[in-house]
């Protein structure tokens, strides 16, 4: 089940900070930035999950490449809402993407 996957459950972990996160942005961003930021959060875990649930792992890899871009999307987006002054360096959150990332990469490569 996709539920015992460390990598999911860290997923759907900062699905959660980030909503936390993005709670604080302006309420003028709701249906732009905010909504892109949260839609790519969500797409990690929804990815994973859809992947795992898949037939083989070629297509579990597949999966698991979109899941890393739309992490990628996330941090570009994250990086925007500091520069415009949304949001301060949050390493706790940072330090989530980076721990992702390399699950994802040591996933995909046993796979």
């Amino acid at each position: 089940m996709y539920e015992d996957l460390i990598i999911w459950q860290e997923s759907m972990r900062l699905v959660e900070d980030v909503y936390r996160l993005t709670s604080t942005f302006p309420d003028n961003e709701k249906y732009s930035l905010t909504s892109q930021i949260r839609r790519s959060a969500i797409s990690i875990p929804s990815n994973i999950a859809e992947g795992k649930g898949r037939n083989s792992d070629k297509e579990f890899k597949q999966f698991l490449y979109i899941a890393r871009g739309s992490l990628f999307e996330l941090r570009t987006q994250l990086e925007i809402a500091r520069r415009v002054g949304y949001i301060k360096s949050n390493k706790e959150i940072k330090n989530k993407i980076v721990a992702i990332e390399s699950m994802l990469n040591t996933l995909i490569t046993k796979l």
